[in-house]
């Protein structure tokens, strides 16, 4: 079985005193079944950066630090559009955590775990809280099929939700 995951656009709430923008993109898939090809990964330099585009990234191999062409993804994907982060892009990976839940706790529970988790990867590596900041972010996690798979991956993805930007966000409010 050829691994796949889901995209769902990500979709806004607004902002209160005690919640915020939150956009949730979820991906899907059998990530232990169809191993990565080189062909399915993008160049890197020796620091794991990403010097060579590749519009056929497979989902799987995405990591943190790495820059997206995925605001157009929708339903099921097999790959991801990666860039050099010097080039203007989407979104940016900004941290992974593992959940350790076994057996599956349900996607709603899956959900509630990322959206805190990644809010609270947010502030640190933006350099402002998350209700202050211009940006947004969203998160890939794993669904029921891809955590029979062995899949427990939280990614929290930063971006901009008025357009792309270019080069990486970490640090960029501190930079201000």
């Amino acid at each position: 079985m050829a691994a796949t995951r889901f995209r769902r656009l990500p979709t806004a709430i607004v902002r209160t005193a005690a919640t915020c923008a939150l956009a949730a993109a979820t991906l899907v898939g059998c990530s232990l079944a169809s191993p990565t090809t080189p062909d399915d990964q993008p160049r890197r330099d020796d620091d794991g950066l990403i010097v060579e585009p590749n519009s056929q990234t497979d989902a799987f191999a995405v990591q943190v630090g790495d820059c997206l062409d995925d605001a157009a993804l929708i339903g099921e994907v097999r790959t991801v559009a990666t860039v050099a982060c010097s080039d203007p892009h989407d979104s940016e990976i900004y941290a992974s955590h593992e959940l350790q839940q076994s057996p599956f706790p349900g996607l709603d529970a899956i959900v509630v775990q990322a959206e805190a988790l990644c809010r609270s990867s947010f502030d640190t590596f933006v350099g402002e809280p998350y209700l202050q900041s211009p940006y947004a972010f969203t998160f890939y996690h794993p669904t029921q099929p891809s955590w029979v798979s062995g899949d427990r991956e939280v990614l929290c993805v930063i971006y901009d939700p008025s357009g792309p930007v270019t080069g990486s966000l970490k640090g960029v409010i501190g930079e201000r």
